[in-house]
């Protein structure tokens, strides 16, 4: 079995990744799974500004820790631009192509650093929050009435909750805060995420669940 690092931008996604992902993991046998910050500046932890910050940090834990499976959990919804290959892929035409297309940017990037690197890139359609529309539950669950039939409605527009998209008006989170103002990412977010459990949204979420599957194959290797 590999040990299984995520590299994410905020505390929102550590925490997802220690109180969601790694006890589904732990369940496949995998039970070294740990979400480190990208480190913004010396001292400072959280936040995607640019690529150096990331690459650094990928680098750096596949350089000393051999036989690691690095991965990262990243929003596409203002994804930095000077990521490998980012105007070409912005050329092309779905998202899901163009996340793609960064993905496999990231990973060629990587492995000229890296030899062999155990590294799977993976950036979030469009981001964390839409993750949360995978189920209901979890909003019936912190809130009040009014704000669970709001955001049903959401739910019925967006059967794969991935498709939720970025403007800055309808991107997953800016809806959250037109329904909810006080929304609070980190309390919040993992809250509704702790009660819709990790099973909703693998059903829901098909880019989110070939990335788990693919994580759990490679680190039971």
């Amino acid at each position: 079995m590999r040990r299984v690092y995520f590299v994410v931008e905020g505390q929102t996604e550590a925490e997802f990744v220690r109180e969601v992902i790694a006890p589904y993991f732990q369940e496949n046998g995998i039970y070294d799974v740990r979400a480190i910050l990208i480190e913004t500046s010396k001292g400072h932890k959280g936040g995607f500004v640019n690529y150096s910050h990331m690459k650094k940090l990928v680098v750096r834990l596949l350089k000393e820790e051999p036989g690691v499976l690095v991965t990262t959990l990243v929003d596409y919804f203002r994804i930095p631009n000077d990521l490998p290959g980012y105007a070409e892929c912005m050329r092309l035409v779905s998202v899901s192509e163009k996340i793609d297309c960064l993905q496999q940017g990231l990973k060629s990037n990587i492995s000229e650093a890296v030899e062999w690197p155990f590294f799977i890139p993976y950036v979030q359609q469009y981001e964390f929050e839409a993750l949360l529309f995978s189920s209901n539950k979890g909003f019936e669950y912190c809130f009040e009435k009014n704000v669970s039939e709001k955001t049903a409605q959401i739910l019925i527009q967006y059967p794969n909750p991935e498709e939720i998209n970025d403007s800055p008006v309808t991107a997953p989170s800016k809806r959250l805060l037109s329904i909810i103002p006080d929304y609070q990412k980190v309390v919040d977010g993992n809250t509704i995420a702790l009660e819709i459990g990790i099973e909703p949204i693998l059903e829901k979420c098909p880019r989110f669940r070939r990335w788990i599957e693919t994580l759990i194959a490679e680190a039971q290797k």
